[in-house]
């Protein structure tokens, strides 16, 4: 963890900007069009304020990954290079302690390599499926960049290899590599070449596979199933290698096959993916936007295919995203394209040939609705739908003006359609969103809860306490205080030290258990002489603590530079006044204290089964506690009304 770097780990996964000493992002955790989602470097920690995620870097890649606490520390020892010396390889019996999630990838990984085996080290799979992928014009280095490989043509020669190397039936079945028939296993993917499927961090979870036979009664292309580890709406085939090129170049180009990605990965463009022979979905168009947000779609010119994605651009549009189009030659798609022409003349292509989506979508059915004039009609009302889909409203006049002109119709007609459609769509959404309301009126005279307010306020103060202990602890302070011969003695302190002295001193044990655990441990980390606490507690595989840590830590409101800078005004910060907030810390809580301690003597004065001595000491009790509270609330210049 001292090793890595969080905002380039983080930044592989989600596009990070630069925020003062943050960065900020889209969240990867929900759909939002206002970045919430915050990086600290200089905390080691990140905070996504829309999900309520948040922790070191080993819990986002646990919860973004989802990989096991061990598996995100190899994950970053491979990344940095650091050498993980380990006791003992995993036996049968821990193998079948694993999640289903890992010994689905543990199944796909061996399956993985199995394959590429098959295609480089076998007579057959070297006649068959590697002169198949020389035939498509792949060089053997981009063979094995994509891990490209083949599933013999024999019944079961992949269900025995994995069975034979301790490889659970269960999950063989589970991750669709091998199907049971009457009782008899098969292997799913026999006799196909192999394009395999990996997760954004380049694990592989599925499959697919394409047959060479010419027979029409076999499907050319089958894919492994959805599973705990693969869910197809929500990945994209080469993803794992177009994200840094995707951020680079500030675009994505989005395809129909792997092997057009494939061909244009050869040809020096990496920022393309493919929606892996599915129709185009919100989780892969939400998966893109982490890192882009233009996407240009390379159609192969057959309209067919282009009216049925038409969906997907709406979608794309519906999420604020920029979308363009660009059509391939006749006889062209991206893949056969790529392997004619160069890197720069498929750029140059791309770039002279990109369409927005008004101009491409209106040529489309201009052409196939001619001179009929309802069809035009209902073109225009499609479009106008379309544009109504955007959310900015700056963006939509551009392109109701330019539908316009292209159009020759007037601006304010389509204007007027626009906004019928906007009503209509924004007035179900509403009706959708309304919450039920209890109309159960409440009994008169319903005393007010102040039990739940009492412990909201502990939970409150508690909270503030840990923040300023985990955000200032290794701050120090100067303490004056004067001794038996009233001499003034300045001593200096750390936060951490004066919070948890204070705290012994009054015996106020934190109640929140997060909170009371932060403390605990962080004390027992100073007692140890830890240099870093914070970063000793941050390691703890518990993410509900890191969670907690990061809420406290994080800030997504920044005081602008430009205060100082430009306007020479010094703005008073906390740190500042660091002595005042804990001391003011500590006493409110020592108020609440006060306060929950006079209820409990009143409680028990109500009660009336105390004994006339024992009444008077709680009397003279509550009137000891009574005065401690006045000259807290004058401290605080606070009314208290009970």
């Amino acid at each position: 963890m001292q090793a890595t770097v969080i905002e380039d780990v983080i930044g592989e996964f989600v596009r990070l900007k630069r925020s003062g000493s943050s960065y900020k992002g889209l969240s990867p955790f929900s759909n939002e069009k206002t970045p919430s989602f915050y990086v600290v470097p200089s905390k080691g920690i990140y905070k996504d304020f829309s999900s309520g995620k948040g922790g070191s870097v080993i819990d986002f890649l646990m919860e973004h990954e989802r990989m096991s606490y061990p598996e995100a520390l190899r994950w970053l020892a491979g990344r940095y290079q650091i050498d993980i010396e380990e006791e003992s390889t995993p036996n049968e019996q821990e193998i079948q302690q694993k999640t289903e999630r890992d010994n689905l990838s543990i199944v796909s990984e061996f399956a993985g390599k199995w394959f590429q085996e098959q295609l480089h080290d076998t007579d057959e799979g070297k006649a068959i499926g590697l002169s198949y992928f020389e035939e498509r014009g792949f060089r053997e280095d981009t063979i094995r960049k994509f891990q490209l490989g083949y599933c013999p043509e024999g019944w079961d020669h992949m269900t025995r290899a994995a069975l034979t190397a301790g490889y659970s039936q269960e999950y063989l079945l589970k991750a669709g590599l091998t199907r049971d028939r009457d009782g008899s296993l098969y292997d799913f993917f026999r006799g196909r070449v192999i394009f395999p499927i990996h997760n954004i961090s380049g694990k592989v979870i599925a499959f697919a596979g394409r047959t060479l036979k010419a027979d029409k009664q076999i499907a050319k292309y089958v894919n492994s199933p959805e599973s705990e580890l693969y869910h197809k709406s929500s990945v994209l085939f080469g993803m794992h290698l177009a994200r840094h090129a995707m951020v680079k170049f500030d675009t994505c180009y989005l395809v129909e096959g792997y092997t057009d990605v494939i061909s244009l990965h050869q040809a020096g463009i990496e920022q393309v993916v493919a929606s892996s022979g599915t129709s185009l979905t919100e989780g892969q168009i939400r998966l893109i936007k982490r890192y882009t947000q233009n996407i240009t779609i390379l159609y192969d010119g057959d309209d067919a295919g282009i009216k049925a994605s038409f969906r997907g651009i709406d979608m794309i549009l519906q999420e604020g995203m920029n979308v363009r189009v660009v059509l391939f030659p006749d006889g062209d798609d991206p893949d056969s394209y790529a392997r004619k022409h160069s890197s720069t003349e498929i750029q140059e292509f791309i770039a002279a040939h990109a369409q927005d989506f008004i101009r491409f979508k209106t040529s489309l059915l201009l052409r196939e609705a001619g001179e009929d004039p309802i069809r035009r009609a209902g073109l225009i009302k499609g479009i106008v739908e379309s544009i109504s889909l955007i959310p900015d409203a700056i963006q939509r006049s551009v392109f109701i003006r330019e539908c316009s002109n292209l159009m020759q119709i007037g601006e304010d007609v389509l204007m007027q359609e626009m906004n019928k459609a906007l009503r209509a769509r924004f007035g179900k959404q509403a009706r959708e969103e309304l919450p039920v309301l209890d109309e159960t009126p409440a009994p008169d005279g319903m005393p007010v809860q102040t039990d739940a307010i009492a412990e909201l306020n502990f939970y409150h103060q508690e909270k503030e306490l840990a923040r300023l202990l985990i955000t200032y602890g290794e701050e120090r302070i100067v303490l004056t205080q004067r001794n038996e011969q009233d001499d003034e003695i300045s001593q200096e302190w750390s936060i951490a030290e004066y919070l948890l002295h204070n705290l012994r001193v009054d015996e106020m044990v934190p109640e929140t258990p997060v909170y009371a655990r932060i403390l605990r441990e962080y004390e027992e980390l100073m007692a140890g002489e830890a240099v870093r606490p914070l970063e000793e507690i941050m390691r703890s595989p518990d993410p509900d603590l890191n969670t907690a840590i990061s809420d406290l830590i994080a800030n997504r409101y920044i005081l602008s530079e430009n205060w100082l800078l430009r306007h020479s005004i010094y703005p008073t910060t906390e740190e500042m006044n660091l002595r005042k907030t804990a001391n003011n810390c500590l006493l409110r809580l020592k108020l609440l204290h006060v306060m929950r301690m006079i209820d409990n003597v009143r409680v028990q004065l109500k009660q009336g089964s105390a004994s006339e001595e024992e009444q008077d000491k709680l009397l003279s009790e509550q009137q000891e506690l009574e005065q401690v509270k006045k000259q807290l609330a004058q401290y605080f210049r606070t009314v208290i009304l009970r």
